[in-house]
Formats: structure tokens, C-alpha cells, sequence
């Protein structure tokens, strides 16, 4: 029986953190990496559990089929349950999608959430309400939000705080979910991001804050030191800053952005080179497969929320760059053609990354989550020949691995249709709340906002108590 004062009881509040000084510095017309690690610093702070753990995000964006994925229904009419058969995995009774054999191998290392729901029927809507757990106060159908409030990797990073290394507690792989911004958290806890991993001799292309912030080339030392100096001899003045704390405050965050440049470990986190080519050919030499790749050595040196922006697996296919399959949403667009091409990325990627996991002793560190913003219609479309669906955010599944949670089970259940929940209803907030847990982030936290007003990570939502 579901209780929530048990699952409240298992979740680890932070510590009651030091205040650090402020160091005032915008005035200058945009922050340096410096001003960014002083920002972070003065609101970072450990948790008692989980400092150390990881999320890797696999991010679905424009909504995929719970159909061809996770939830295959193969007793449903011919024009719900779609074009392709179910298989079995390596747990009885735990079918998916047949374009996915190397995940059904791999059943007993992940369990699927299949009842999840929520009402965003437009995909920015959608994002935020998955990546941040709160709710957009007013509906946009046209999908240009952003969001009000920060995304889970935000509320990580301003909890976490800076690491001793420099290694950025959020990192977007290529880049972050283009529809959450910080906003009362600051800009400090927005993405770090690499570029695409799967370019020949790769290394992140600037040490640029999405959208907002650029630094120097990591191999540009000299260069950003001529910065800091230059920068150190104008802030005086500016800031009027005269006591020799505060000074000597700015000059640690001054190290603590050069030592992530040339952190050792930083560098070698990010160095795709020191993996043995073959484990490389295994995650598949292709934007999944790479950022996969990437995001595990990210997690596995402390960096504590990765996203992978699944979008177009290969440079050079703009048609199916999303998982928005709407019967032709362009001209020739195609569900099966789509799917079967995403698969093709996503199976190796996905499997590679969870046996890694498994086989370097890191289940319990990291946890890996593959959603997007919402499901499909359960009732297939045709349009010019072309096969489709929907949005549709009534039904909607997750794969997760790892994070020290309970595999190889299925939670909870659609109709048999996949319309809606029929089993175990869930929410995008239960999801979060799960995912905080293994952060070690209380998910009731409270931040201030502009006006001062407390917001905790999430209003509403419990630990799926079947996982934890």
C-alpha cells in the first residue's frame, strides 16, 4: 500500500547551507565564468545523500509514441495498435517495441513507467511541465513558451553548488532543452554545453552558458588569463569593492574558473579519446551514440544532471529531426520511416550505456531516464499515404535505469488502447520526485522568487514508491 509519509521519510533535505559572499559584478555589462562561479558559489551547498549521484537524461523531444516504444498493444484494432509486432525481453511478461532487440536483452537492468499523464498538449507546455514539475499558468498552443520557473538540472546545480574541480553540476548534450530558463535561480545554473560529441577530434567548442553567457576556448589559457586580469583591475573601481575579504573573495572565484579549464579531471571527463575504440563503436559513432558516451564519463566524474538532446540522430536528416510524428508534418514524413530510422540510432546508444553502467559497478551512482514530453494518440492518422499520430499527453511512457531503484517491473498500466491510465496513475511530478531522491534534493526545497515569494522544486508529487 502506498504511503507518503514512508516515501517523505526516505527523501534527504539539504544541509543547512553557509551564505557566501556576494560579489557583485554585473555592472560590468555581462558576467565572466569568474562572476558565474561566485554566483553559484554563494547559493551552493552539499546534500547529505547523494552529492555524488548522477541523472542522465535521454531527452525524446516532440513526444514519442508510448506505442512504438515502451506499451505496444497488440491485441488493440489494427489502427490503434500500429505497424509494428511486440517482442519479449529478458523478463517474462515485459514486452516492448520490436525495433528495440538490444533493450529487450537488457529488461531486468530498467523498469518502464507506463502510466504517466499530464494535460500539455503543445510541446513546449509539455517540456516544462516534465523538466520542471510546475504547471504553465497559461496554456500556449503555439509552442514558444518558456518556462517560469527552472528545470530539474537548474534546481541541482543551485542546490549542489560548484565543485571543487569546476566540473558544471548541469551539462546539455549538444545542448540544453531550449524551452527552460533559470529565471529566479540566475543564469549561473543554466546548461553547460559540449557541442556535438561525435565530431572528429571533439572537445566543447567555448565554455558558453546556453543562450546567455560565452567564455573563452578551453584551450585558450593565456587568453583567459589576459581576462582575468584585465577584468581584476576594473572591478574596483566599478564595484567600489575596498575590503581585502571581498577582494581576496573575487581572486578565489578568478582560481575556481581557471581550474576548470585546466582541471586534469575536467579535461579528461570531456576527452572521448581515452575511450577504447571498440566500446566507442559499441555506443555508435553518431550524435546518440556519442553524447550516451559522453554523458556517462560526465556522470561518472560528478557532474549531477546531463541532458541528451535526442533529436536528429545524424547531421544531414532534417526530416525526421523530432519525434513529432504527425502523419506528413512535412512532406513525406512517416511514423514507421521515422521510428525505424530513430531506432536504429537509439537502440545501440541506449543499451551501450546501460550494460556500461552495469558493468563498471555505477547502477547505484547514476540513473538514466528516456521520456519525452508527452505520448501519442492512441489512434494512428494516415495523410497522403503516410502513417502518424497525435500529441497526447493522457498516457505516456519512461524507461529508467539504475540509480539504486528496483528493475526488470513494469509500473503501473494503460487501457488497452493506451488511452489513459488504467493501473497506478502517475505524474510528471512523481517522476521528479523520484529523481530528486536520487540527487539527494528535497523536493519540497523552497527557492525565492523575484518577489521573494517561497517556490519548492515541486508543489505536488511522491516518489513512485514500486522504484525506491
Amino acid at each position: 500500500m502506498f504511503n507518503a509519509n514512508r516515501i517523505r521519510s526516505l527523501c534527504q533535505g539539504p544541509r543547512n547551507r553557509r551564505e557566501f559572499l556576494r560579489v557583485g559584478v554585473s555592472a560590468l555589462g555581462g558576467l565572466s565564468l569568474a562572476d558565474l562561479l561566485a554566483s553559484q558559489t554563494q547559493a551552493g551547498s552539499n546534500t547529505e545523500r547523494g552529492s555524488e549521484t548522477s541523472l542522465i537524461l535521454f531527452w525524446m523531444w516532440g513526444g514519442p509514441s508510448q506505442v512504438e516504444t515502451f506499451d505496444p498493444k497488440p491485441n488493440a484494432p489494427s489502427d490503434y495498435r500500429g505497424p509494428f509486432r511486440p517482442i519479449e525481453t529478458a523478463v517474462p511478461g515485459i514486452e516492448i517495441c520490436e525495433l528495440f532487440p538490444q533493450l529487450a536483452k537488457l529488461a531486468d537492468r530498467y523498469s518502464l513507467v507506463r502510466s504517466l499523464h499530464h494535460e500539455m498538449a503543445s510541446h513546449n507546455d509539455g517540456s516544462i511541465e516534465l523538466l520542471t514539475g510546475k504547471t504553465p499558468s497559461i496554456a500556449d498552443p503555439t509552442s514558444t513558451a518558456k518556462s517560469e520557473h527552472p528545470d530539474l538540472g537548474m534546481i541541482a546545480s543551485r542546490v549542489r553548488g560548484v565543485r571543487p574541480d569546476g566540473l558544471p553540476q548541469y551539462i546539455g548534450i549538444p545542448t540544453q532543452p531550449f524551452m527552460t530558463r533559470p529565471q529566479y535561480l540566475g543564469v549561473s545554473h543554466s546548461a553547460f554545453v559540449t557541442g556535438d560529441p561525435s565530431v572528429e577530434n571533439f572537445k566543447p567548442a567555448n565554455l558558453s552558458i546556453h543562450g546567455e553567457l560565452n567564455g573563452q576556448r578551453l584551450d585558450d589559457r593565456l587568453g583567459l588569463a589576459r581576462q582575468f586580469d584585465q577584468h581584476r583591475r576594473r572591478v574596483a573601481p566599478v564595484t567600489r569593492i575596498s575590503s581585502l575579504e571581498s577582494i581576496e573573495g573575487l581572486e578565489a572565484f578568478h582560481q575556481q574558473a581557471f581550474q576548470l579549464l585546466t582541471s586534469t579531471s575536467v579535461s579528461n571527463a570531456f576527452d572521448l579519446t581515452r575511450e577504447d575504440p571498440k566500446l566507442r563503436d559499441r555506443y555508435g559513432r553518431h550524435l546518440w551514440g556519442q553524447s550516451c558516451l559522453l554523458a556517462r564519463r560526465l556522470a561518472e566524474a560528478g557532474a549531477g544532471v546531463i541532458t541528451i538532446d535526442a533529436l536528429a540522430p545524424k547531421q544531414g536528416m532534417p526530416l525526421y529531426f523530432s519525434w513529432d510524428d504527425h502523419a506528413n508534418a512535412q512532406p513525406g514524413w512517416d511514423m514507421a520511416k521515422g521510428m525505424t530510422l530513430r531506432a536504429e540510432y537509439m537502440d545501440p546508444a541506449l543499451s551501450a550505456l546501460i550494460e556500461d553502467i552495469h558493468q563498471r559497478g555505477l547502477d547505484e551512482k547514476i540513473l538514466v531516464v528516456a521520456i519525452g514530453e508527452f505520448g501519442r494518440t492512441p489512434r494512428v492518422t494516415m495523410n497522403s499515404g503516410n502513417l502518424g499520430r497525435d500529441h497526447w499527453p493522457q498516457a505516456q511512457s519512461a524507461l529508467v535505469a539504475g540509480g539504486g531503484l528496483r528493475m526488470g517491473q513494469v509500473v503501473g498500466a494503460t487501457n488497452s488502447k493506451a488511452e489513459y491510465p488504467a493501473e497506478r496513475p502517475l505524474t510528471p511530478q512523481d517522476l521528479l520526485a523520484t529523481i530528486y531522491r536520487h540527487l539527494g534534493i528535497n523536493h519540497r526545497h523552497e527557492f525565492p522568487d523575484f518577489s521573494g515569494r517561497p517556490i519548492p522544486a515541486l508543489f505536488h508529487g511522491e516518489p513512485i514508491c514500486e522504484l525506491v
